[in-house]
């Protein structure tokens, strides 16, 4: 039977429709509703296969309606398969394999229908409930030293320095010669150099010292600036040192500029950094570009002053380099060194951010390790 308004088989009850297609071939019915003989339920079975063969389905519901109808706990399949007790005994084995290949055409159709209309309305997956939450983004961390660097450019930042950056790739000017560092100065040895051309050189530069000269040249005074980045130098990689490493120098130049404004500015940065019990000492040195100069200690967190592998078991860590700008460094610049004065410092990043974390080993920080990068998320 076909339903007028949608073209396919009405899904009767089945004992009915058995029951119709008995009395239209003139089976008695009266004691039994399923009496057919074998040949008029054959026939059965073949219009049953003609109306599978036809059946269409244009989504997962009518998918769902043809295995209602066929192949349901009372589907037409389980009906006609309830008839192999009419069947005579001798005739059971062949007309099992007629119901049992029954079965399988309309098992078989009904996973082409579900193929069909899976590759029509794609992959389930692909299916989107706008009704549901949206699926959390993992979140990252900053790196430590990024968080360190952030640190100390706001420490600085609240003393009205602002931040200048240049290239990593330096002219020897810049990076040397500007910088009371002539061709052959000894000093130059203090600094292992990758060259990246020679005659004009042209290096990675050795210290954010070059964004300075970059910045006095500009001849807008005064300067109260801070210079972050990468720096390169060709140094043996250790617990304590790498070829490249992260440099953030300041520089400070206006009339009447005093050593006394240079330690007073560091003892703030300091105390902001590590607490107010941190020890400082200063230590003279000897740095081209600053005259009188010197070297600033702070004492060694990791070992509380016992001695370790980071401060080389004396208790303390050199944080940074500074002293008072060059004469020289200052006419490099076309900047009047009778009415200006000024002072400079430079620090690594690395190793501040040793003492401020706790980290053992300055390796840990170009190694990408998850596991070492994930204690940093709170920190965002």
């Amino acid at each position: 039977m076909q339903d007028r308004k949608n073209g396919r088989a009405a899904a009767l009850p089945v004992a009915k429709e058995l029951r119709c297609f008995c009395t239209s071939a003139g089976v008695d019915v009266g004691a039994s509703a399923y009496l057919c003989n074998m040949e008029q339920l054959l026939q059965q079975i073949e219009e049953y296969k003609k109306e599978i063969a036809a059946f269409e389905a244009a989504d997962d519901k009518q998918v769902e309606e043809f295995r209602i109808r066929f192949l349901g706990t009372k589907g037409l399949v389980k009906a006609v398969m309830g008839e192999m007790k009419q069947v005579p005994a001798d005739q059971k084995k062949a007309f099992g394999q007629i119901l049992n290949d029954f079965k399988l055409f309309a098992e078989s159709r009904y996973e082409s229908l579900r193929e069909q209309t899976a590759a029509t309305q794609g992959p389930a997956g692909s299916r989107i409930d706008l009704s549901l939450p949206g699926d959390p983004a993992p979140l990252g961390s900053r790196h430590p030293i990024t968080l360190m660097r952030n640190r100390i450019v706001s420490i600085f930042q609240r003393l009205g320095f602002a931040v200048a950056e240049g290239p990593e790739i330096e002219d020897d000017w810049h990076n040397f010669g500007a910088l009371n560092l002539p061709p052959h100065h000894p000093a130059r040895d203090m600094q292992d150099t990758f060259y990246i051309q020679q005659n004009p050189d042209w290096v990675l530069r050795t210290h954010t010292s070059s964004v300075q000269i970059r910045e006095m040249e500009k001849g807008k005074l005064p300067i109260r600036m801070l210079m972050p980045g990468r720096v390169y130098r060709n140094e043996t990689v250790s617990a304590r040192s790498h070829c490249f490493f992260h440099q953030v120098e300041g520089l400070y130049i206006d009339e009447n500029v005093s050593f006394a404004d240079l330690k007073q500015t560091l003892y703030f940065f300091v105390k902001e950094m590590y607490g107010k019990d941190v020890k400082v000492r200063f230590r003279p040195s000897y740095f081209p570009f600053t005259e009188p100069s010197a070297e600033m200690d702070v004492s060694c967190f990791i070992c509380g002053g016992e001695g370790c592998n980071i401060c080389k078991k004396t208790g303390w860590v050199e944080i940074l380099g500074c002293g008072m700008v060059h004469p020289n460094v200052l006419q490099n610049c076309n900047i009047d060194p009778n009415k200006y004065t000024g002072f400079a410092f430079g620090m690594g990043i690395e190793r501040p951010a040793l003492l401020k974390y706790d980290v053992n080993d300055l390796r840990l920080f170009s190694e990408n390790d998850v596991r070492f990068l994930k204690q940093f998320t709170s920190a965002i």
